[in-house]
């Protein structure tokens, strides 16, 4: 049994981290889904966000929580929380549009802060 945590506020990010776990999930793995409203990110997108993970990883028990505040912060308070075995995060922002290059603050915080393995998913 594995437990992921998977920190989206982006239904692009979320879909990526979702055909990433498609074929690793099995009946007995837990998905813990965090989205994050930061003050410029619409209330809406983290929920949709949510929505998307929720249709797509059936295979798996998924949880769903919304916080608002610092994505870093919040993303290693749940991960310790819930004893999460991996943490699963975009690359960037998640939008695909967007031309940019290397890891976005989010990302690269993460996986330099947290205590576990992050898993960086490219959009």
């Amino acid at each position: 049994m594995t437990t992921y945590l998977l920190a989206s506020a982006s239904v692009h990010t979320t879909a990526a981290v979702c055909d990433y776990l498609s074929d690793r999930l099995t009946d007995d793995d837990t998905v813990m889904i965090l989205g994050v409203v930061e003050p410029e990110t619409p209330q809406r997108d983290v929920g949709d966000a949510i929505n998307v993970a929720r249709a797509r990883l059936a295979a798996a028990t998924v949880w769903t929580e919304q916080r608002e505040g610092d994505p870093v912060g919040e993303i290693l308070e749940l991960a310790a929380d819930v004893d999460a075995d991996e943490l699963l995060v975009g690359r960037r922002s998640g939008d695909p549009e967007r031309e940019s290059a290397g890891l976005g603050s989010t990302a690269a915080a993460v996986a330099g802060e947290a205590d576990r393995p992050v898993v960086v998913v490219p959009v």
